[in-house]
């Protein structure tokens, strides 16, 4: 019988499916999409953290009555905030930069996962249908050997019968998993921009879990993006409140000034200053319950995480430990030749043989489903290295 077999490589280091992701990362539309999104973001985050238009102003006043004449007004004025507001403003739009960036990376693991659970799925069907390709030559060599002996009365009808239903029974299978795969196929064609994917692929290479969870999790937590946004959401509300405190100080302007009368011109300089007395009322303290929220959502996002995870670690490690055992069993059980010459020399009825045979490709299936649930467990537990 044809198995999966699994090799032993370095963790994560699914090649064929590496190449496959690779593809969809560069072809498809929603990531696309999502990166134009993150750079028009990431240029609105810097807009508006400079220096305000300067004003231009220009009077023209009609004296009245008309021998006073008429007189000029002309005035260039520009508002600015002290060099640390600047330099403030700048670095809250740098780190909001970085939660678009995190957010971006959170969008095209989940897409990217979608894309790997599929490939995973459409191993195992290429491995099934391998396996049923062999059932089927078996199945058509024992439907024509009892076809010779139906033609020779060395048997009946009835046993004829029996061997073209579970002939039956092995194309109507194949059939269906030729149904599954174009439909995986069909998905990942869709992920990878319209373009068709090729994963010809029937074996899952060896992975291994982290022998401890907690040091897995300790070691690996601040890669993921969920927790890093939590934790620079805690920064951006940080600096924005240094901000807020610095919005209250004044606001100054600068200019020239110049006031044409009939056979009088006065010009010079003009300053001027904004004293915040009520514009950032409570934005001082809105910015520090921000900053609070922020952590209260770092921690639940941990914690939850954590909860998460660990719930995947055991199943991960539960579905390989049955994985495992269904493999070592078929490693050292493998009655199909022994049943074959059984039948052949009549020492057991084809009944019986289509019944044993029967709980030995059910326990192919069940080896083959362990490993695919495994391999899907895992991809998830691992995302955040897509």
């Amino acid at each position: 019988m044809i198995l999966a077999i699994w090799v032993s490589v370095p963790i994560f280091a699914q090649k064929s499916i590496n190449t496959v992701l690779t593809s969809i990362e560069e072809n498809n539309s929603t990531l696309k999409a999502l990166r134009k999104t993150a750079d028009a973001q990431k240029i609105e985050n810097k807009t508006g953290i400079y220096l305000s238009n300067p004003e231009v102003e220009y009077n023209y006043l009609w004296g009245k009555p008309g021998n006073i004449g008429n007189r000029t007004d002309i005035s260039v004025k520009q508002s600015f905030d002290i060099p640390t507001i600047i330099g403030m403003k700048n670095k809250v739009a740098n780190v909001q930069n970085n939660l678009v960036e995190l957010q971006y990376q959170s969008d095209r693991i989940n897409i990217l996962l979608e894309a790997k659970q599929y490939c995973i799925e459409l191993i195992y069907y290429n491995a099934l249908k391998q396996e049923l390709d062999v059932r089927m030559k078996h199945a058509e060599m024992i439907a024509e050997g009892y076809k010779s002996r139906v033609k020779w009365g060395d048997t009946n009808k009835l046993e004829y019968n029996k061997v073209q239903l579970n002939l039956s029974t092995v194309q109507g299978e194949i059939a269906r998993i030729n149904v599954e795969r174009e439909t995986l196929l069909t998905q990942l064609k869709r992920l990878n921009g319209g373009t068709d994917v090729v994963l010809e692929e029937s074996q899952y290479h060896n992975i291994s879990l982290p022998v401890s969870f907690d040091d897995w999790f300790a070691q690996t937590t601040e890669k993921n993006p969920a927790v890093a946004y939590a934790r620079q959401e805690i920064e951006a509300s940080r600096k924005q409140v240094s901000l807020s405190k610095a919005m209250n100080l004044p606001t100054f302007s600068a200019g020239y000034m110049s006031e044409k009368v009939v056979g009088q011109k006065y010009q010079g300089v003009a300053f001027g200053i904004s004293v915040p007395l009520w514009e950032n009322k409570n934005r001082i303290k809105q910015a520090k319950s921000s900053v609070i929220a922020a952590q209260s959502r770092e921690y639940d996002t941990r914690q939850s995480l954590y909860s998460k995870l660990q719930i995947l670690y055991s199943r991960t490690a539960g579905l390989k430990m049955t994985a495992d055992k269904y493999r070592q069993s078929l490693a050292t059980v493998n009655n199909t030749d022994l049943l074959k010459k059984a039948l052949d020399a009549g020492e057991i009825s084809l009944l019986d043989y289509i019944l044993e045979m029967g709980l030995y490709y059910n326990t192919v299936n069940q080896m083959l489903e362990a490993e695919r649930d495994y391999q899907k467990a895992f991809a998830e537990l691992s995302a955040f290295e897509l």
